[in-house]
């Protein structure tokens, strides 16, 4: 008694692939985009931190370095003062870009799971067919 898959053509069985790897592979996209989006999204964030990082970074050293400056300079000579005010808020710079370089890091361009499924998927059509033909 033959069974419905040994009475299908050839032709049938590799339109049947054909269609699955097809239906597979817009799959594969969607999980890349989904996960490229995430990304994406990541990047977004840790770019608004660095900014945002940059600018206060720039009103506190404008607005506050002037002021200290002035205020250590009844103590040491204006020069010193001025010198030592700028090493602080270097020292506050330097924070703040390291946690900024840190977040983007953290950030993958490369979609690792639609890479990881994708071998998967090409070990199962290989084993698949390689049974197919024996």
């Amino acid at each position: 008694m033959a069974t419905q898959a040994e009475d299908r053509s050839l032709s049938e069985l590799v339109s049947d692939v054909t269609g699955e790897i097809a239906t597979l592979f817009r799959k594969e996209v969607e999980l890349a985009r989904a996960e490229t989006s995430e990304q994406i999204s990541k990047a977004a964030k840790a770019g608004a931190m660095l900014g945002a990082a940059a600018v206060v970074g720039l009103l506190t050293l404008i607005l506050l370095a002037f002021a200290a400056a002035w205020g250590l300079s009844e103590v040491v000579p204006e020069g010193v003062a001025f010198l030592i005010v700028g090493l602080v808020f270097g020292l506050v710079a330097a924070v703040l870009a390291s946690a900024g370089k840190k977040k983007i890091a953290s950030v993958s361009p490369m979609p690792e799971q639609t890479v990881q499924t994708v071998k998967a998927d090409v070990q199962v059509a290989k084993d698949s067919f390689s049974r197919g033909v024996k």
